[in-house]
């Protein structure tokens, strides 16, 4: 009993490509990438200091709460 080699390899990705098809492979491969991707930017966030829930959301709300009140206020003094 030896390791495996290139022929065996070779006999086992071929078995694999007839049970699931070229297609259903591919697709698994970009999830496996995705979650890669997702596992790497979830490193990165832990990282970085964290804020709190409220203060994100009021931060996202602000500006788009702003403009609209001066958008409503230079439509009124102009027309």
């Amino acid at each position: 009993m030896g390791s495996i080699g290139p022929f065996q390899i070779i006999i086992i990705a071929v078995v694999i490509l007839i049970l699931f098809g070229r297609g259903r492979i591919s697709e698994m491969m970009g999830d496996f990438g995705k979650g890669v991707k997702s596992f790497r930017k979830g490193l990165t966030d832990e990282e970085e200091p964290s804020k709190p829930a409220a203060q994100i959301a009021h931060e996202n709300q602000a500006p788009a709460a702003a403009e609209s009140v001066d958008s409503a206020e230079s439509e009124k003094t102009s027309g």
